[in-house]
């Protein structure tokens, strides 16, 4: 584990930027998010290197930022941004066809629920388990199960065969 918080934030940034761009679906806001989170953590720099694991802790941070009640409008932002795209025209993929095949599980995402989100963000994404997802959220475990339930369900609703943890790489 780093000392030096300079040292930490050049070995994980890039994780990081991917984690919040997974989540936020827009690297614009992803970016923003991620800088806020390093700007406080580098004031608690000493108590959160000595943590067991402050890569866990700083992912929390950015969910705690993205799921934050300042966030709420960017986000409402992106989802109507997609629907005046898909009304002017049909979206349209890459070439290959897993390019297309992700970019469209991503436009799903996208339309999930914040906490369903976030919780398939990081089950599939971080590899969390429910305990470590129920702290990032803040709520139980059941609930946890529940989020990642219906968030299944209503991407399963969408496209049966889509594969999650492809979409998410």
């Amino acid at each position: 584990m780093p000392d030096r918080f300079e040292q930490f934030v050049a070995d994980r940034l890039d994780r990081l930027l991917r984690y919040a761009t997974a989540l936020t679906c827009d690297p614009y806001l992803a970016q923003d998010i991620v800088q806020e989170v390093l700007v406080r953590a580098q004031g608690r720099w000493a108590r959160i290197a000595a943590m067991h694991a402050p890569e866990s802790y700083l992912r929390r941070m950015v969910t705690n930022e993205y799921l934050s009640w300042r966030r709420r409008r960017a986000a409402r932002t992106i989802a109507a941004t997609h629907s005046k795209l898909d009304a002017i025209g049909p979206p349209t993929g890459d070439h290959a066809d897993a390019f297309a095949e992700r970019d469209a599980m991503r436009v799903r995402i996208a339309t999930l629920p914040r906490k369903q989100r976030a919780a398939i963000l990081l089950r599939y994404y971080a590899d969390c388990t429910d305990a470590e997802i129920a702290e990032v959220l803040g709520c139980s475990a059941g609930t946890v199960r529940s989020h990642i339930s219906r968030a299944l369900g209503t991407l399963r609703a969408t496209e049966p065969n889509a594969t999650f943890k492809e979409a998410l790489s």
